[in-house]
């Protein structure tokens, strides 16, 4: 008989009652309201500035249409969020998304009321400190502002930029797409899809495991032209328009939006490079448990001559041992039962994270419940009206599902600390944009991992670990890979053969010898964000997040419960400070590399860890 888990669904009410409710209408009829007032300051800002009419109270003008931005701002993140909200439970009715599409259509005019704002920052940037002066309550916005100019020096003119927006619908966007679709429809013989073939890499039968990658790379190898004419041609394109936004390289403009300094990337990098060899024997020493316990088909992993792991063998179970009925890991967990684990957790930290979690479950802010028609994963939505927050989940009542209620309920948390924050400080760069959901999550991984001896402390490790080294490892590789890319692709076209060399020289830089031959030279053509003219190197911020995240843990395990206090305050200016200012005022220096390695420090007792628990199997 099927466990009965209760999980809950969320309500919506404190939000609107519906999208044909008076609320929800009267929301949209004041959201193009904001706009019109926006539009109208603009008008004039504009008119002043042409005509150079020293009549023009600029920061007077400023403050006011800052407050404008706020209101319009918090209409448009609720309105969007309730959008989502509602047709990621309910994808099959086409009114949500209608909705989402009408949202979206409404909101290119405040897009292009920020552009027409930030060109009138920069005629006026000379005023800013009287600006600054006058209204001293505006102090905080200083970093954002300062952003927004820089930013938009690196705009190319109003025309220019429009016309770039038009063409990448068939350029970079549509390259982007193209790969989206070519993923998505790409079958094996028997009709299973891609991504099925991807998610066989965590089954427990290992000639599934190596069958699947093969069948994956075949799939890719028969569509490499296409998929190689998609990134070539839309990093190509990135080239060529950051020549004309005056962006010297492509990191540039990602250090840029990522509020990051390039020594702070370089510390970060080479405390990964210096962990490495950690990282190897982990991969080896898995290779030799999988060989040991018949649970590879791999013929050289693992192996005294050939120590590495198999691509396909990455995130293999270590199921070759039998678990006890009681197994907290093994265990189907009821939701009310996960409910109560990460109270605890939370509350053994911070009184004021368990006292935000115990709200989120009390006011059905968490749907969890797995049903037809709702999208897949897991995320979190913040929204503005009443400063509330909805998790959703696909609650199955495995440990992972715990881990992942308390990752997005750590995102909610770090919304919550910005309450007194207006919206415009509530963004925060993606850099910081990962911190406290990994940190909640690191809580309770570091607690089962005390928790449990033998077999299921080998099966916690190895499921953080794993976790770890994606993260940090083939993070690294992938931004070796596009670094890569970059630097050829200036020089001339790039065919299929190239990437895939370019690959597997990111691999073999950063895995080395903890992989075996059985590597993946074609991984360039599965992740999606190489396809994008907007998100490069979208990876290193991850990475950023899991050692920020692990050094913040390390010092509140010092600093015990006082830290918890340090720790809501930091997350509180994510959006108001640059990454290195907001460090230095919680006390440390993110330029150094000494702060990265007290993040991995973690992790090395982790591995040593799993040899000695491997060692007594």
């Amino acid at each position: 008989m099927e466990q009965k888990l209760n999980a809950p669904r969320w309500n919506l009410d404190s939000i609107f009652s519906g999208i044909e409710s008076t609320e929800h209408q009267k929301a949209l009829k004041d959201y193009e309201s904001t706009m019109d007032s926006i539009d109208t300051l603009l008008d004039t800002a504009h008119t002043f500035t042409k005509e150079a009419n020293t009549n023009f109270d600029f920061a007077s003008w400023l403050s006011t249409i800052l407050d404008e931005q706020n209101k319009k701002l918090s209409l448009e993140r609720t309105l969007g969020a309730y959008a989502y909200l509602l047709y990621s439970t309910n994808t099959t009715k086409p009114e949500y998304l209608n909705n989402i599409s009408h949202i979206e259509e409404i909101s290119i005019r405040s897009e292009q009321q920020n552009l027409r704002m930030s060109t009138l920052l920069l005629a006026h940037q000379t005023q800013l400190e009287e600006f600054y002066k006058r209204f001293p309550e505006y102090t905080e916005y200083k970093t954002l502002l300062s952003e927004t100019l820089e930013h938009t020096k690196h705009q190319m003119s109003s025309q220019e930029e429009k016309l770039a927006m038009d063409l990448s619908r068939t350029g970079g966007s549509a390259w982007g797409k193209l790969q989206e679709q070519l993923i998505s429809n790409l079958k094996d013989s028997d009709g299973k899809t891609f991504n099925e073939l991807r998610n066989d890499a965590y089954s427990k039968n290992a000639s599934l495991r190596k069958l699947s990658w093969q069948k994956e790379i075949q799939l890719l190898k028969e569509h490499s032209i296409s998929f190689a004419a998609c990134l070539n041609n839309l990093k190509g394109e990135t080239l060529t328009l950051n020549k004309y936004r005056h962006w010297d390289k492509a990191l540039d403009r990602a250090l840029f939006s990522s509020r990051l300094k390039k020594e702070t990337l370089d510390a970060l990098v080479s405390a990964i490079e210096d962990s490495l060899p950690v990282w190897r024997t982990y991969f080896k020493t898995k290779a030799k448990l999988l060989r040991k316990f018949n649970c590879t088909q791999s013929e050289t992993a693992g192996k005294a001559n050939n120590e590495g792991l198999a691509f396909y063998d990455l995130f293999a179970p270590l199921e070759f041992d039998s678990t006890a009925k009681d197994s907290l890991l093994s265990k189907t967990w009821t939701f009310n039962e996960a409910k109560e684990y990460v109270l605890k957790e939370y509350k053994s930290f911070s009184e004021d994270m368990y006292t935000f979690a115990k709200k989120a479950f009390d006011s059905s802010w968490i749907d969890a419940e797995v049903y037809s028609g709702k999208v897949g994963g897991a995320y979190d939505e913040d929204i503005p009206l009443g400063h509330q927050s909805r998790i959703l989940s696909n609650f199955t009542g495995s440990f992972s599902d715990i881990i992942t209620l308390a990752h997005e309920l750590g995102h909610a948390y770090h919304f919550s600390c910005m309450k007194e924050k207006s919206p415009l400080l509530s963004d925060y760069p993606m850099t910081l944009a990962e911190s406290a959901s990994t940190f909640a999550e690191t809580i309770v991984k570091q607690d089962m991992i005390k928790q449990v001896e033998g077999a299921d402390k080998l099966k916690i490790l190895d499921l953080d670990l794993q976790d770890t080294s994606q993260v940090l490892v083939d993070i690294l590789c992938r931004f070796y890979f596009e670094q890569s890319v970059f630097e050829e692709r200036e020089k001339g076209e790039l065919n299929a053969d190239d990437f895939c060399r370019l690959m597997l020289n990111a691999q073999e830089r950063t895995y080395g010898d903890g992989l075996n031959e059985e590597k993946h030279e074609y991984m360039w053509a599965v992740k999606g964000h190489y396809y994008s003219t907007g998100l490069d190197f979208y990876n290193f911020p991850y990475a950023f997040g899991q050692l920020f995240a692990a050094g913040l843990y390390q010092r509140s395990t010092k600093e015990g419960k006082e830290f918890s206090k340090t720790y809501a305050e930091l997350l509180s200016q994510t959006g108001s400070l640059t990454c290195e200012e907001l460090c230095l005022k919680a006390g440390f220096d993110i330029t150094k590399k000494e702060f990265w390695q007290s993040g991995i420090e973690m992790y090395k007792k982790e591995v040593e860890q799993f040899i000695q628990t491997a060692s007594n199997l």
